[in-house]
């Protein structure tokens, strides 16, 4: 088992890793070239022209405001598209309207790129809503990712010699390039492969059909395929069927699994590559992916052992555990194929699930839980991973300035008081929205009505809906029932904090940064690469998130965990 595990982490990393310099060269050339593709930048500036959008450079402040207003007005659209989803076309189950709580959360989970689902789609959501609406969001809002990211890059690479310098690009053109460039021909391409494997795609009403026995069934229909291709690709996560990519017409083979898996993480992972060309020092992005690359082998090892070992409670019967924990997952996928997806899905803020996380060991949903507790920063969602993990890097940097008595740098650039305070109040977000939600959940009836299990794991089921919708990951641990108001609401709340906040606040560093002058290395300058600072920036990711997330952890699945030993279950 341990060697079949392993050789199924390798050949996934491996293929990453051949695969991460020509995309992210790629990704280089589309955003930091004026004219990437000739014939198609004639479309680029149309859509421009016709829309009303400048061509001309943005400040931070002007790069924020075209983000918000852009994510606001799809919230708006995509609230009402549902709301009169009954009186719109493509809607062969005549599905009614959606109620405005649920509505309201799904609007802010596909335009966040949280994908957050408390609903079935097969059940709740007409074509029309799902391809027009929810689609749609998947593209964009991983291009909003994508925007983030640069800025950022920007604005800590360039230096004032010209007045072009002081800013961060053109939001307007860095979404409509991430839109037409990378995830249209992307998830073209994802389509057509999984509709070769079984991936449904069409606009047929459910099936009624009639079993050998005699039962009658319902098969649900859609255009899966398309929308599968850009929730993977996008690290969006959103499924079309209530049970995700545990779902045949979703997920239907052993080689779509994998697949799923590398189209996950082949963006994050290559855009550290797009981010060593962006700054002209390629060390810097491998050093960046390195210390990705070891958490997520870390983090997937750790997983595939725990789920692996049988359930002590069930010991005692004659049942054959030869396969480990597996309850909750699919055969065709086995334990393992199982826990590399949760590890893989929880890596990169996306949502996607092919199992059960509620039925997972105590352990192992404590690595689920604790890969999307260090802050996004494991490869992470496509452009907002990169984001998150350089704004640790500005941490760690200011430590080791504390650690040599001078003041810290980093890419040339000083790391002054404010970038500092902006950091610091940026890594501060996600615990005390993540606490303080699951405090006011445990703490009124509302939030406790809608657990499924008591003690340790009722908790765990708390925590992991507010870790999940704060990082925007989106993905759910089962058994809470969170289509209700309380929930509805406080989530998507959570959803909102957790995306805009925090860009607010990098981008803000990246206008700071960015009007600095470039000061040239000295014998006294701390190295931002290499194995001495991967170790250290491993370290300030595991140290802060102990500290602030042990706590809870040791309440919810640590203490399951040491019940179970006892032969006890909630």
């Amino acid at each position: 088992m341990i060697l079949l595990n392993t050789l199924q982490i390798a050949a996934l990393f491996l293929c990453l890793l051949l695969l991460t310099k020509p995309v992210g060269l790629y990704l280089y050339r589309i955003y930091e070239t004026s004219s990437p593709f000739p014939l198609l930048n004639r479309l680029e500036g149309r859509l421009l022209k016709w829309c009303c959008f400048k061509h001309d450079e943005q400040d931070w402040k002007a790069y924020l405001k075209s983000l918000l207003v852009f994510n606001f007005m799809g919230i708006m659209i995509l609230f009402l598209l549902e709301r009169f989803q009954g009186f719109l076309p493509l809607n062969p189950q005549n599905f009614p309207s959606v109620p405005w709580d649920l509505a309201l959360n799904v609007a802010v989970s596909f335009t966040t790129n949280t994908n957050w689902q408390a609903y079935s789609g097969e059940t709740t959501m007409s074509y029309f809503t799902q391809m027009i609406g929810l689609t749609w969001q998947n593209f964009v809002s991983a291009s909003t990712g994508m925007t983030v990211f640069l800025a950022l890059a920007r604005g800590l690479s360039r230096h004032p010699t010209s007045p072009q310098d002081i800013y961060l690009g053109n939001f307007w053109i860095d979404l409509l390039r991430s839109v037409f460039y990378v995830f249209l021909p992307g998830a073209f391409l994802l389509a057509l492969f999984f509709a070769s494997q079984g991936v449904i795609q069409n606009f047929s009403p459910t099936l009624h059909i009639s079993t050998l026995e005699g039962w009658q069934e319902l098969i649900s229909m859609g255009p899966v395929a398309s929308q599968e291709a850009i929730k993977i690709l996008g690290t969006n996560g959103g499924g079309f069927f209530g049970a995700n990519s545990a779902h045949p017409f979703e997920n239907p083979t052993p080689l779509t699994n994998f697949l799923q898996m590398l189209a996950m993480l082949l963006i994050p992972a290559s855009l550290t590559y797009t981010y060593g060309k962006i700054t002209q020092n390629q060390k810097q992005g491998w050093s960046i992916f390195l210390a990705m690359f070891v958490l997520a082998i870390l983090g997937a090892f750790l997983i595939s052992c725990f789920e692996a070992q049988p359930n002590p409670l069930l010991t005692s019967f004659s049942i054959d555990q030869s396969l480990g924990n597996m309850e909750g997952k699919e055969l065709r996928f086995g334990t393992l194929g199982s826990a590399h997806y949760a590890s893989v899905t929880t890596d990169i803020s996306c949502g996607a699930t092919n199992s059960l996380h509620d039925s997972f060991t105590p352990l192992g949903g404590m690595v689920l839980l604790v890969n999307m507790l260090v802050g996004e920063v494991i490869f992470g969602g496509v452009g907002i991973g990169l984001f998150s993990m350089i704004i640790f890097i500005i941490i760690t940097v200011f430590i080791a300035g504390l650690m040599v008595g001078r003041t810290p740098e980093y890419l040339g650039k000083k790391i002054e008081s404010k970038e500092i305070r902006f950091a610091i109040l940026f890594m501060a977000i996600f615990p005390l929205v993540i606490l303080v939600g699951t405090a006011a959940a445990v703490l009124t009836p509302q939030g406790l009505a809608s657990i499924q299990d008591a003690g340790p794991h009722g908790l765990s089921e708390i925590l992991y809906a507010f870790i999940s919708a704060t990082q925007n990951n989106g993905s759910a641990f089962g058994g809470l029932n969170a289509n209700t108001t309380w929930y509805n609401l406080f989530l998507a709340l959570a959803m909102l904090i957790g995306r805009y906040l925090p860009i607010y606040l990098g981008l803000a560093i990246a206008g700071l940064m960015v009007n600095k002058k470039i000061i040239h290395a000295s014998p006294g300058t701390f190295s931002t690469q290499g194995p001495l600072f991967i170790i250290l920036l491993l370290s300030v990711i595991i140290i802060v998130g102990a500290l602030t997330f042990f706590p809870v952890l040791a309440l919810a699945p640590l203490l399951e965990y040491m019940n179970l030993l006892q032969g006890k279950g909630f």
